[in-house]
């Protein structure tokens, strides 16, 4: 069975914080009570379940970590403004 490489620890660490916190929502928009189902959430957003293909938990995997950037998670929600993670954007000016 293969590894999980670090970015895919960290988004299970963050899913599984997410369900802890009661802030883990379905895909259907309700709260997830069940361990189990937290688990298939965050390996599948992680992309290291073995249930899809490579190729789809690569996808999904792309797919967490540039919503994780934008701050769109649950966790981020909570926590409130961006505190200094993730990547600073450049400023636009014609100058």
């Amino acid at each position: 069975m293969p590894r999980e490489s670090k970015s895919q620890k960290e988004t299970v660490g963050r899913v599984m914080h997410e369900f802890k916190h009661g802030e883990l929502r379905s895909a259907t928009g309700g709260k997830v009570n069940n361990p189990r189902q937290a688990v298939a959430i965050a390996l599948s957003e992680a992309g290291a379940s073995n249930q899809q293909s490579p190729a789809e938990n690569e996808r999904h995997l792309r797919r967490t970590k540039k919503k994780e950037a934008r701050g769109e998670t649950a966790q981020a929600k909570a926590e409130g403004p961006r505190r200094g993670g993730g990547r600073a954007r450049r400023s636009r000016s014609g100058s």
